[in-house]
């Protein structure tokens, strides 16, 4: 499947802006399912540097500087992605518990590379009342896609989505108190959980095509950036799961980045420099189904 996703932040302020400085990822990375045909961004107003590397995580960014005076900053990024659906997972495979022994001891170049995500991050740190929540998922003997699968099933029907009841800054404790946020949050709560138990997991940020209902036409721009979980299985690789739509990830899901957690890979920050005012932020994402990949 190939998909056109167009994602267009504006920030709208009340006083003009003397200048900015602003990183973005917004370009899809390359994976074993994914593959970025084209990509490209563009600023208004101009900017007057513009660099691209790859982050720690090997995320595709880039930063620019505008100089102002502006009351406006506009990024569109507009991206073609091929898609594959992902090998089914295997019929049998380590338990949880094996795969925390293996998390903890072991040493070759994978486990260490996974072995990053056990630990605690700027957003999600694990702690009792996160193992507590995930303890019953978690049976003793139990696969842990199982007791993963189990835990993001639990989330989604235990968890209410509720836009604007969280924000960035919410902790996770909060949300775990209330079970209302976005698919920020669930994706936080799930990696907080498995990292109480010793799993290692990460932060996925993306893109995922909303179907309309039937008999009813795709609204154009009603999308939006998405988040999910995904745990290492050893000698297998990494699960993607959705908590918000209680899925496994599969060819609607885009892949922007991945890092710890949501301040590794949000999609464009930035800081201004004089001026400003009050902020204010509209963001429009559109992910169309292109062509079907001839199998």
């Amino acid at each position: 499947m190939i998909y056109v996703v167009t994602h267009r932040t504006a920030y709208h302020y009340s006083e003009p802006v003397d200048r900015c400085r602003t990183e973005a990822h917004l370009r899809p990375r390359e994976t074993e399912r994914q593959h970025c045909l084209t990509h490209g961004v563009e600023v208004l107003p101009t900017p007057v540097t513009f660099t691209e590397r790859l982050d720690f995580f090997g995320n595709p960014v880039c930063a620019f500087s505008v100089e102002g005076p502006f009351d406006e900053l506009v990024v569109t990024s507009t991206s073609e992605v091929s898609i594959a659906v992902r090998s089914p997972l295997p019929e049998t495979g380590p338990t949880w518990e094996e795969a925390r022994d293996v998390l903890g001891s072991g040493l070759d170049d994978t486990v260490l590379d996974a072995r990053q995500y056990c630990y605690d991050s700027p957003l999600v740190a694990a702690s009792p009342a996160l193992a507590d929540y995930a303890e019953p998922s978690f049976r003793p003997g139990r696969a842990l896609v199982d007791a993963v699968t189990d835990l993001t099933e639990r989330i989604f029907l235990e968890f209410t989505y509720a836009p604007g009841f969280t924000t960035l800054a919410t902790p996770i404790d909060e949300v775990l108190t209330h079970r209302h946020g976005v698919c920020q949050d669930f994706a936080h709560i799930a990696i907080g959980c498995l990292r109480s138990m010793g799993m290692a997991a990460r932060y996925v940020s993306g893109y995922i095509e909303t179907l309309p209902p039937p008999g009813e036409e795709r609204m154009v721009g009603a999308d939006a950036s998405h988040a999910w979980p995904s745990v290492y299985v050893p000698d297998w690789g990494w699960f993607d799961i959705d908590p918000t739509n209680d899925q496994l990830v599969g060819s609607r899901y885009v892949t922007t980045a991945w890092g710890r957690d949501y301040s590794d890979v949000s999609p464009v920050k930035g800081i201004v420099y004089g001026g400003g005012g009050t902020q204010t932020l509209d963001v429009s994402v559109d992910v169309a189904r292109s062509v079907a990949v001839p199998s």
